[in-house]
C-alpha cells in the first residue's frame, strides 16, 4: 500500500486543542501514526513497556524529551525511542508534524 507522509490515511484516535493524532492500522504487527501538534503545545508524554518507537519529524520544530534528556528536533530528524523510555514533544512557535512507527497496539502509560 502506498501512502503519503502528509496523509497516512487511517482514523483519528485523539484530537483536542493540542493536536490531531491519526493511526493507520493496515498492517498486522506495526502501527503508523501521525501527529499534527499545534504551536506552543505538547503531547501528554507517555512510555511503552515492551515497545520501541521511531519518530520522523516532517514539518516544523520542537523540543523532544526522552526521560530526563531534552533536545531540539526539526524537519528531517529521526528519533529512536527505546523500550520503556518516557517521551514527549513540545512544539515551538510554528507547531510541528511528525509520523511515528511502533509495534503492536497502543500501550501508553
Amino acid at each position: 500500500m502506498k501512502l503519503n507522509l502528509y496523509d497516512i490515511r487511517g482514523s483519528i484516535v485523539k484530537t483536542d486543542d493540542r493536536y490531531i493524532v491519526k493511526d493507520n492500522n493496515s498492517l498486522n504487527n506495526l502501527i503508523l501514526s501521525s501527529t499534527s501538534l499545534n504551536s506552543n503545545k505538547s503531547t501528554s508524554g507517555h512510555k511503552h513497556e515492551g515497545q520501541e518507537e521511531i519518530y520522523f519529524f516532517i514539518r516544523g520544530d520542537a523540543t523532544m524529551q526522552i526521560d530526563d534528556d531534552h533536545f531540539n528536533v526539526a524537519e528531517g530528524d529521526i528519533v529512536l525511542i527505546e523500550d520503556g523510555k518516557f517521551h514527549r514533544v513540545f512544539a515551538k512557535d510554528k507547531g510541528c508534524y511528525f509520523v511515528c512507527v511502533f509495534d503492536g497496539r497502543r500501550n501508553h502509560s
